[in-house]
This record gives C-alpha cells, sequence and structure tokens, in this order.
C-alpha cells in the first residue's frame, strides 16, 4: 500500500507539506503543490480515511440519524443529506432509530465512536441527553436536528412550518363545506405531531366553528395506527364529513379504514394528507396532500451543518423554516351546493 510517506519522498517534501496539499491548505508554494499532486497521481496515493481520523480526532464522514427509513418521506431527506456531502467531499453514515430513542441514543454512542465530523438526526424525542452532548462538544462536533425540533440549547434545526401546513389544508375543507372533520396527527412528545394539531385548532377556530375533543386523535406515525384511529372516527355520531390526516403512512391507514366500510371518497368523507405519495396523483380519487420540500429540507440541513464545521456559522442557535404547499386534488372536492 502506498504511505504518505511514500507521497514525500517523491515529491521531495515532508510528510507534514503533502498533508497541508491534501488537506486543501492555501498557504503551500503553487510550485511545490504541483510536485505533490504530480507524485500522489503517478503512485496513485489515496489516503486512508480511518489513519486521517485517528490523527486529528474527526474524520470526512458525517452521520445521518432518521427516524423511519421504511417511510418514503425519509428517502428524499436521505438524498438531500447525501448530494450534499458528496458535493463537500464527505461521505455518509446512516442509521435508523425506527422511532426508538433507546436505539437512537445507541446511534449516537456509535458516531461519537466513530468520531464523525458532524450529526444530523431526526430526533424520536424533544431533549438529547446532556452526556451526550458533552462529548460531542468536547470534540467540537455539531448537531443539526431536521423536521424536529429538540428543546436542548445551541442545537440548529432545519424543519417545515408544520402549523401552516396544517391551517391551509383544514381551511381548505372548510372551505369546500366540510364541517366535521376529524384529524389525525402524530405523537404529542413530537413537534410535528404538535404543530399540525395546533393548525387544525386553529383552522377550525378562525372559521368560527367549535372545537369538538371528540374528532382529535394522536398516536405513531404508523399505517396501522392511521386505520385504527380513523376507524374510530368514522363510529362517531353524528358523523365525520372529513378527515384531515398527519402523514403519509397514516393516510394509507386511514384510507384502508374508509374503504373497508365501503364509504367512498370524497363523497362520504373528503380526505387531505400530509406529505406527498407516489400514487396520490393516481386513480380513481387523487388525493389532496401538504407536500414538503423534503429533497431541499436534507440538503438545507447538510450546508448548515458544513457551516458550523468551516466556522462560518458559529454563533447563536439558528432555526430554518422551509414553506409547505398544499396540493388540491379530487379527495376534497366541494361539497354538494359549494362552488
Amino acid at each position: 500500500m502506498v504511505t504518505i510517506e511514500d507521497v514525500a519522498k517523491q515529491a521531495g517534501v515532508s510528510i507534514s507539506t503533502v498533508s497541508r496539499v491534501l488537506n486543501g491548505n492555501t498557504r503551500v508554494n503553487a510550485e511545490v503543490r504541483r510536485r505533490v499532486e504530480v507524485a500522489v497521481a503517478a503512485l496513485s496515493y489515496r489516503p486512508n480515511p480511518a489513519a486521517r481520523s485517528l490523527r486529528g480526532n474527526k474524520s470526512r464522514i458525517i452521520g445521518l440519524l432518521v427516524s423511519d427509513i421504511q417511510n418514503p418521506f425519509f428517502m428524499a431527506l436521505i438524498r438531500g443529506v447525501e448530494d450534499e456531502a458528496l458535493r463537500h467531499e464527505y461521505s455518509l453514515i446512516l442509521c435508523n432509530s425506527s422511532e426508538s430513542p433507546q436505539r437512537e441514543q445507541q446511534y449516537l454512542d456509535v458516531l461519537d465512536a466513530e468520531r464523525v465530523a458532524g450529526a444530523i438526526i431526526v430526533p424520536t424525542r424533544e431533549q438529547l441527553s446532556e452526556e451526550t452532548l458533552r462529548r460531542f462538544a468536547e470534540r467540537r462536533v455539531p448537531i443539526i436536528a431536521v423536521d424536529r425540533r429538540l428543546k436542548n440549547r445551541g442545537i440548529d434545526a432545519v424543519l417545515v412550518d408544520n402549523l401552516r401546513g396544517a391551517r391551509e389544508a383544514v381551511a381548505h375543507l372548510i372551505a369546500n363545506g366540510y364541517r366535521r372533520i376529524g384529524v389525525i396527527t402524530g405523537p404529542a412528545n413530537l413537534t410535528t405531531g404538535r404543530e399540525r394539531l395546533a393548525g387544525y385548532r386553529q383552522a377550525v377556530q378562525q372559521a368560527g366553528l367549535a372545537l369538538d375533543p371528540a374528532l382529535e386523535r394522536c398516536g405513531p406515525f404508523t399505517v396501522t395506527c392511521g386505520g385504527e384511529l380513523a376507524a374510530q372516527l368514522l363510529d362517531i355520531k353524528p358523523a365525520i364529513d372529513a378527515l384531515f390526516v398527519g402523514n403519509n403512512l397514516q393516510t394509507l391507514g386511514a384510507l384502508n379504514a374508509i374503504y373497508a366500510r365501503g364509504l367512498r371518497v370524497p363523497d362520504d368523507v373528503g380526505v387531505v394528507g400530509y406529505d406527498e405519495v407516489p400514487w396520490a396523483g393516481l386513480g380513481t380519487i387523487s388525493l389532496t396532500v401538504v407536500t414538503q420540500p423534503v429533497y431541499e429540507l436534507g440538503r438545507t440541513a447538510a450546508l448548515r451543518l458544513f457551516q458550523r464545521l468551516d466556522n462560518s456559522g458559529q454563533g447563536s442557535r439558528q432555526e430554518i423554516v422551509l414553506d409547505p404547499e398544499l396540493v388540491v386534488r379530487g379527495s376534497s372536492r366541494p361539497r354538494p351546493g359549494v362552488t
């Protein structure tokens, strides 16, 4: 295996000079830089990331910890992070917590042991342990929260405006003549769940309608949960005439529950979901959804991480909020008599 010592000998320079050239240090004479680059090419030298990590207590690797890799939402987020990481010549370690705080902590410990340069996390809880933060801070390893906030001081967040997205979705249903609107959203311990429920409530109150706790359901962001909670709402009397559902997996479950009862969308029940799904614009009834700029969410989180790494992002905590968009399709068409 060709070593950095071999490159230094071939170029007639010191090992530290080769290291400076490889790390992009601009304080190297142009002629010396050229000799090092020629030696690197002639010897087909490739730096050893593990050795570099041990020497510098960091690496050219960042960690990405998502909460549910089976959810298509996170596939686009991962691509956004990965593309930006590659553009900055970093590699990516991908971890999946499966919405488990215990598994999340295990992966944070792994990322710390691997000496990653930084971490982007979709948190499963509102606070990370202070011990974890201390260990990352000692090595000056930044953590960026994406999609969900953390209460820990100093951690940047890159988010989508859940309150606005939910409010616009429910206001759209109300404008189209729906009045008994049930809501299914995520757990109260996640900011996405709380904010989408708050947006629902805002829209109902702004329309002059009474809030009815019987129409509200919260639970895990899963297909099973969406189906079970939708079934509960469909049994309420007087009957609901619409559903606002808090994520793509819950929406799938809710639609299954609706069709299992022989009901039609939107004739019997109007539906607006949160998050785009691949088939949303297809089929007999296309699905109205709140779409999120998921790729941009991941890319922006990575950009913020690299700002922290190159010191241009030092200073107080920053929160970046992106805008969602309501895409209107057939599942929320106006009720009879509403134009």
